[in-house]
């Protein structure tokens, strides 16, 4: 690899790659020691084409979710099982990944700018901005960056736009999958917004059992389902259909938010 190659986006993979391995190594122990990753489906993983796979997930955190999948991708594709023993996984890690992620976001400090050259597709949230609820249309721009880094290489992305459980799936994943016809595989994550803040940068609480499940890629007739019934094959997939809510008890729920607003220092 020339030391001053860049990607379709303009960043250069050496820089690249040696962001992955600084904050794969600063952030293992997340997942690894103060918390522990159960996981299923590194086999799945291993399977994948190199372009053109669409990850579909649920979303608890802005940024520990993201970091957990850089985390299981690469361990998975140098033959881990189920786990992310040894961080030596992330020194040659997969470069072209992406994820879509809100530009807002990205632009609220240092930190999550230089997170954002590890592959963030920033987008203009169309419903919501500074807090405020909003119309606007879809910047043409941020769907042709989805374009390009699904022929680059893999695109992680959360279809409901927000950490909140049970929120709408957002239309535009369906319009995405339609259009581009990527490989669709889900993933279901659950601890992590009771192990961090809601930015997924400090550690609020050790001892938790973070999960993540990898599931077999979804069966999609690209050209004759419609968006409806794409995204709610989306919703059952990543488990936040509003069926499920009929077996999760109120008080449960309840103390998930209330989870959610605490904060523990360590």
């Amino acid at each position: 690899m020339g030391l001053f190659k860049r990607n379709p986006f303009g960043h250069i993979l050496f820089l690249k790659k040696w962001l992955i391995r600084v904050f794969g190594i600063l952030t293992h122990r997340r997942y690894r020691g103060f918390n522990e990753l159960q996981i299923d489906g590194s086999e799945i993983i291993r399977a994948l084409p190199d372009r053109n796979v669409l990850f579909i997930s649920n979303h608890q955190t802005y940024f520990a979710d993201v970091v957990a999948m850089f985390h299981v991708f690469n361990a998975g594709l140098k033959g881990r099982e189920d786990n992310i023993k040894n961080v030596g996984y992330i020194w040659h890690p997969k470069l072209n990944i992406y994820y879509v992620a809100a530009k807002e976001t990205m632009k609220e400090g240092l930190l999550p700018r230089i997170l954002s050259y590890a592959g963030a597709i920033t987008v203009e949230r169309t419903w919501r901005a500074k807090g405020q609820d909003v119309q606007r249309e879809v910047n043409p721009n941020d769907t042709e960056n989805i374009k390009i880094a699904l022929e680059d290489g893999w695109v992680i992305t959360f279809p409901q736009g927000t950490t909140k459980p049970f929120k709408p799936i957002r239309k535009g994943t369906a319009h995405i999958i339609k259009q581009h016809k990527p490989l669709v595989v889900p993933i279901v994550i659950d601890g992590f917004r009771r192990s961090f803040d809601k930015k997924g940068l400090r550690l609020k609480k050790k001892g938790i059992l973070q999960s993540f499940i990898i599931k077999e890629p979804l069966d999609i007739d690209y050209d004759n389902e419609t968006v409806d019934e794409i995204v709610e094959k989306i919703e059952y997939a990543i488990e936040q259909h509003p069926s499920f809510l009929k077996v999760i008890p109120a008080e449960v729920m309840e103390a998930q938010e209330e989870l959610n607003k605490r904060q523990w220092n360590y």
